[in-house]
């Protein structure tokens, strides 16, 4: 089947009792048993739910794989993953990592024994170089956030299976109608649903995706042991969200696309970050495994007082946390979604307190173009 029909359609089934078109919201704690240890496969909502099970099968199909897990968040999807681990085992991660993946393995994970070496994964011998003995995993993000950095995933899947590692890729950004990881040989994917699956900034949550059927049942016993479940509602509306997903990211792209060509012409832009742009160093990478620039753009102007006073000025975009609505967001990362990073290890990875990022949504461009031309003008 195609990727919409997928979206559509894939884990999905209408309800024998009703005809509901649409997967109900099976909001119950718990499920009726016709005798000890006789039931319809549903026991206790931690551990099973109708309509969360719909997602996870969902989102498996859309990425390739063989088993999906829906969690709270993503950093309880990133933090289930990691809970299969040992203490004493070594993990690679992109320098450029996301603010709260950052927060978790520096200031909570390491607590209980692992370890982390923070890499700029699109260099290829630095990963190399970064790889120990007991080194379990390469955990990659790409594109970056917000930096949009990529990692060249076939070259970097070629090493994990050469040096017998795992890979793990976050895809948050790309979403799978960009960018399949699996393809190029990641052994788990991950997704902050909050974002562009569920589209809508209207519930919190997150999936994490194994390519193998070998490890269903060991992040299932971490998802139901822990606990950090998606609840229906929010497992709903994530469904309601994907079914649309690729129409959201056609226009999200085009936006973003004329958005950053417009803001390399705005008076008082420094620089501007889109892997769209003819100049843009790893275009033609973005082409081969996304096939597509995504729909964040970065821009940064001369200071944190400059930032501080665009960011006041905006009328449309609206100055919040998060991505991937269909409003256009716009944040200061080095003050909000990166804030848990030391601040030199933010000036080593370029962001600046002059940079600005904008989740770009399916408003009308015109409208987005001058907004932002007005703000920078004040």
């Amino acid at each position: 089947m195609g990727f919409s029909t997928d979206c559509i359609h894939g884990g999905q089934w209408y309800d024998p009792h009703s005809g509901a078109v649409m997967v109900p919201i099976y909001q119950t704690s718990t499920y009726q048993q016709q005798g000890i240890g006789k039931h319809k496969g549903y026991e206790y909502a931690r551990t099973q739910n109708p309509t969360r099970q719909a997602l996870e099968e969902n989102v498996a199909k859309l990425e390739g794989g063989a088993c999906g897990f829906a969690f709270a968040s993503g950093m309880a999807a990133i933090n289930a993953l990691m809970s299969m681990f040992q203490s004493g085992d070594h993990f690679i991660v992109t320098s450029n990592t996301y603010g709260g993946t950052f927060r978790l393995m520096d200031r909570i994970l390491q607590k209980f024994g692992l370890s982390f070496s923070f890499v700029d994964t699109s260099n290829l011998e630095a990963v190399k170089a970064a790889i120990k003995p007991e080194t379990k995993m390469l955990f990659v993000e790409t594109p970056t956030n917000p930096m949009l950095t990529l990692t060249d995933l076939e070259a970097i899947g070629n090493l994990a299976k050469e040096r017998e590692l795992l890979l793990c890729v976050d895809n948050t950004f790309a979403t799978p109608y960009r960018q399949q990881p699996m393809r190029w040989g990641a052994d788990f994917v991950v997704h902050s649903t909050t974002k562009y699956l569920n589209g809508h900034s209207d519930c919190v949550g997150g999936v994490l995706i194994a390519r193998d059927e070998q490890w269903r049942e060991k992040i299932h016993f971490v998802q139901n042991s822990a606990g950090a479940i998606l609840g229906p509602m929010d497992s709903w509306l994530t469904l309601r969200g994907i079914k649309t997903l690729a129409v959201r990211m056609d226009r999200h792209e085009r936006n973003a696309n004329a958005i950053a060509k417009a803001l390399c012409d705005m008076p008082g832009v420094d620089r501007v970050y889109y892997p769209g742009l003819p100049d843009y160093p790893q275009r033609e990478l973005a082409l081969k495994q996304m096939g597509s620039f995504g729909a964040i753009v970065s821009f940064t102007v001369s200071s944190q007082e400059r930032a501080e006073q665009v960011l006041t000025q905006f009328k449309l975009f609206c100055l919040a946390e998060s991505l991937g609505g269909v409003e256009s967001l716009v944040c200061h990362p080095a003050s909000m979604t990166h804030a848990a990073v030391p601040a030199e290890h933010r000036a080593a990875l370029g962001i600046s307190d002059g940079l600005i990022r904008l989740s770009v949504g399916i408003e009308d461009e015109s409208d987005l173009i001058e907004d932002l031309a007005q703000a920078l003008k004040a």
